[in-house]
């Protein structure tokens, strides 16, 4: 087992020792189903922040707030975030609420892309209300719920998309795709610098694909040069 999900399984027993759960989530679970190298770990829980203040004394609660905490064991880092579902995006990009509750099934509506939208626990054992494992299968990138309520919630989702269907050689669902050029002309509300932080995570990829793909989508004229 990588020493990612020892350090994971520690954490837990140290949640459960305090009555609460832990699960890893997200890009972290994604990244195990396919088999590849675990960086961050990223985790849920339903205890919140201030909860965690009275067990997790080293933690950074800079964005505690938010219901996200920060911490470090035996140099492995964790994100952990408290189950949440959220209301509200008047600045397209952030909610305007906050809400945390104690339910995956809940927390899951607010993700963006099914393969990104998974749970596992200490045991590996998938949590999957999305059909987010069956996506991976098919190498598809689709959205959880509406894509086009979702892309006006958060027009960065467009960009994020084109990412993921680069760097893990995926394609883009027909039915986000339609909403994606639909609905292009809202990533003028998000900052360029936003949209190129987000592209500049790219890593490995086709050059040629990344062409055709910010073609079809005009990612290039509307930041004039993204390298």
């Amino acid at each position: 087992m990588a020493p990612e999900l020892k350090e994971f399984q520690r954490l837990v027993s140290i949640f459960k020792q305090h009555g609460y759960i832990l699960y890893l989530v997200g890009g972290t679970v994604r990244d195990i189903l396919l088999g590849l190298k675990l960086t961050d770990m990223d985790c849920v829980t339903d205890a919140t922040p201030e909860e965690m203040k009275l067990f997790l004394k080293g933690a950074d609660f800079t964005f505690a707030k938010m219901g996200s905490i920060r911490c470090k064991e035996e140099e492995v880092k964790f994100d952990i975030t408290t189950l949440r579902k959220e209301k509200g995006y008047a600045d397209s990009r952030h909610p305007n609420e906050v809400i945390f509750v104690k339910d995956l099934k809940v927390d899951v509506l607010r993700r963006d892309f099914t393969i990104n939208a998974m749970y596992m626990d200490e045991h590996l054992v998938l949590f999957d209300y999305v059909n987010g494992e069956k996506d991976i299968k098919k190498r598809i990138i689709r959205m959880v719920g509406d894509p086009e309520k979702r892309i006006k919630e958060d027009p960065l989702r467009i960009i994020r998309a084109i990412r993921f269907a680069l760097q893990l050689d995926f394609e883009i669902d027909k039915k986000l795709e339609k909403a994606m050029l639909k609905n292009i002309d809202t990533l003028k509300l998000l900052k360029k610098e936003k949209i190129i932080q987000d592209i500049n995570k790219l890593t490995k990829f086709d050059e040629n694909r990344k062409k055709e793909l910010f073609d079809k989508f005009g990612i290039t004229k509307l930041i004039s040069v993204v390298e």
